[in-house]
């Protein structure tokens, strides 16, 4: 029997290619736990987005890996958005969408390249990183103290995850983390897991690596969430919250997402966007 209608559309692609390869199934809430779980090993993607239309001026979404449900997924968000905007025939749409109870503002348009799309993160609180225990992260990481070019911080749109800055490009590209052991130390100290990066001259661009086994991505080649958190670092240290960031070069799938921080009475808030290539037809799963 046929399952209900899944595209892999390429998220956050860069220049017109790579991108994070992505699930979407328009999910009519038939679907088990088990099926998703089951639906998302069997895509071979990292992430899978089930979009929920019963409601739909403000459809709800939920992510899961190989290994588990997310709260959130920042280019699930974009791809969703995305597969809602292709299958409506519209040119752009500005809207709501629901995942875990949080409503995030989106907008979405046609471009020749692909499909825009932008979402609000919403609040990122910010705290400096206090390992009592010690290097254990930086250490699982393969990371000397050496290594790292500034204070590392920890970052919570939701869900907390450390912001490692290294001393260049090529410290970035040459990391060979000890995923075992950052698993265990990401979960020991409640991280879903770690974004290293390293800023240019300018420090209005950045290349990025984001390692989370901890949820069953060893090297996520796009992290949206993650971007809106170092946006929002940004503007707290240095008072400039726009940052492009591009992810995927070791894994030979370029990616691009940029974010824009901003101060408000809750906070520090981000907006984030990246394109999506649809790729083929959206066809039953």
């Amino acid at each position: 029997m046929a399952g209900p209608p899944m595209a892999v559309v390429n998220a956050c692609t860069r220049d017109g290619q790579g991108g994070s390869p992505t699930a979407v199934v328009i999910d009519d809430a038939t679907l088990t736990d088990d099926e998703r779980h089951a639906t998302a090993r069997r895509t071979g993607t990292s992430h899978t987005a089930f979009i929920d239309t019963s409601t739909p001026d403000t459809p709800t979404v939920r992510y899961f890996t190989s290994v588990g449900e997310l709260t959130n997924c920042g280019h699930g968000i974009i791809a969703a958005q995305a597969v809602l905007l292709h299958r409506s025939g519209a040119t752009e749409h500005h809207g709501r969408l629901n995942s875990a109870g949080r409503i995030f503002a989106t907008t979405a348009i046609r471009r020749r390249n692909g499909v825009e799309v932008w979402f609000d993160q919403g609040v990122v609180a910010l705290a400096d990183y206090a390992d009592a225990t010690g290097d254990g992260i930086i250490a699982a990481l393969g990371l000397h103290r050496a290594d790292i070019a500034a204070d590392v911080r920890v970052a919570s749109p939701g869900t907390p995850r450390l912001l490692v800055p290294v001393r260049d490009h090529r410290t970035l590209l040459s990391m060979r983390p000890d995923f075992d052991r950052l698993a265990i130390e990401c979960r020991r100290l409640g991280y879903l897991g770690c974004f290293t990066y390293a800023l240019s001259p300018t420090a209005r661009t950045a290349a990025a690596r984001m390692f989370a086994p901890a949820i069953g991505v060893n090297e996520d080649i796009a992290n949206a969430n993650s971007v809106g958190c170092l946006a929002a670092h940004l503007l707290d240290t240095s008072g400039t919250g726009e940052i492009e960031v591009h992810q995927g070069d070791t894994a030979r799938r370029p990616s691009s997402i940029s974010a824009s921080a901003t101060h408000t009475g809750a906070g520090i808030v981000a907006r984030i966007g990246g394109v999506v290539d649809l790729g083929p037809p959206i066809v039953p799963g």
